[in-house]
């Protein structure tokens, strides 16, 4: 895949002006609020899936209007804590399918929670949990332009939501240290991340590969690769909302979250990413404040670091707590 974008220079530096609503912050603190006013109700059942080192548990608590998302979560086997955690979004079209898929950082020693995606779960791997608000069940893409008319009815209002839950989910365990707690995920999950650490100062650090929902302006624009052209598809069509449907985007665009992040951020970015253009990652890190990392990956596609960056997340946070 050659390199398409703007050249990396200028990309580093990349910094365009934000799109953002007078009322972002009313609007968000509204709907966590109407969130917060349904018992978090976080249940976690024992789950057998025979990993000698880890506890596993089914995990189901309230996300957005009270509704129950479900998740797993894992710890070393015994451990009383203070743990530090972590919790894990997943990419577009996932779901949390089997704990044996997600075992590197409870194995390094976190305590940890993957969060189902509502409504998703049915591309590259299963999920459990239905979007009950449009009464969907699990199903394949799209969901970009899911509500797009209405900041209050936009598919992500009710994702963002679950995944500011699902931190305060994981807090609720006796074991889990609340000061040393980290964000994670990549590509839609990179994109929750930035906004769950946007919306919660407390969170410590915010770890986003290659993340999707970042300047919705630029990406519907000159992405080739889907998710972002199901946007442009549904303009295509609804030739007179492009301003209701920019106007719903700067409530849910990930630049915004950034400049509002206290968390130390480690992003990530495949310079020939088709998916999620580098540009667009840069301009949400270059909007981070606070103290920052990216690791650039020259020749990589969506894929980004893979393993390898795992491997430096895992390095990454056991300097920060572990060691």
């Amino acid at each position: 895949m050659p390199l398409f974008d703007m050249p990396l220079e200028e990309m580093r530096v990349y910094k365009p002006p934000r799109d953002e609503p007078d009322d972002f912050d009313a609007f968000w603190a509204d709907t966590l609020a109407e969130a917060r006013a349904h018992d978090l109700k976080a249940v976690f059942e024992p789950a057998d899936f025979g990993l000698a080192t880890l506890d596993v548990y089914d995990v189901t608590f309230s996300g957005f209007n009270g509704e129950r998302i479900k998740g797993w979560y894992m710890r070393p086997s015994g451990s009383a804590g203070p743990l530090p955690a972590l919790v894990e979004y997943i990419g577009y079209g996932g779901g949390r399918a089997f704990p044996i898929e997600w075992l590197p950082f409870p194995s390094a020693g976190f305590a940890y929670l993957v969060m189902d995606t509502r409504g998703q779960g049915s591309v590259w791997s299963r999920g459990d949990t239905p979007d009950a608000s449009s009464g969907a069940n699990p199903s394949a893409p799209g969901f970009m332009t899911q509500g797009i008319l209405d900041k209050q009815t936009y598919y992500y209002r009710r994702l963002i939501t679950d995944a500011v839950r699902a931190v305060e989910a994981i807090g609720t365990r006796a074991e889990v240290d609340s000061t040393r707690i980290a964000v994670n995920g990549q590509s839609q999950g990179g994109g929750l991340s930035i906004a769950v650490a946007g919306l919660l100062p407390d969170i410590k650090v915010c770890l986003a590969d290659v993340p999707f929902l970042q300047h919705f302006r630029r990406a519907i624009e000159i992405t080739p690769d889907d998710p972002y052209p199901e946007i442009a598809r549904y303009l295509q069509v609804h030739r007179d909302k492009i301003d209701a449907v920019l106007r719903t985007l700067s409530y849910f665009d990930g630049l915004n979250f950034a400049a509002r992040m206290k968390a130390q951020a480690l992003y990530s970015v495949g310079i020939m990413d088709t998916i999620c253009p580098p540009s667009t990652v840069y301009a949400s890190y270059n909007h981070v404040k606070g103290e920052k990392e990216i690791a650039e990956y020259h020749f990589n596609n969506h894929e980004g670091g893979g393993f390898q960056h795992a491997v430096e997340k895992i390095r990454y946070l056991r300097r920060l707590w572990l060691e």
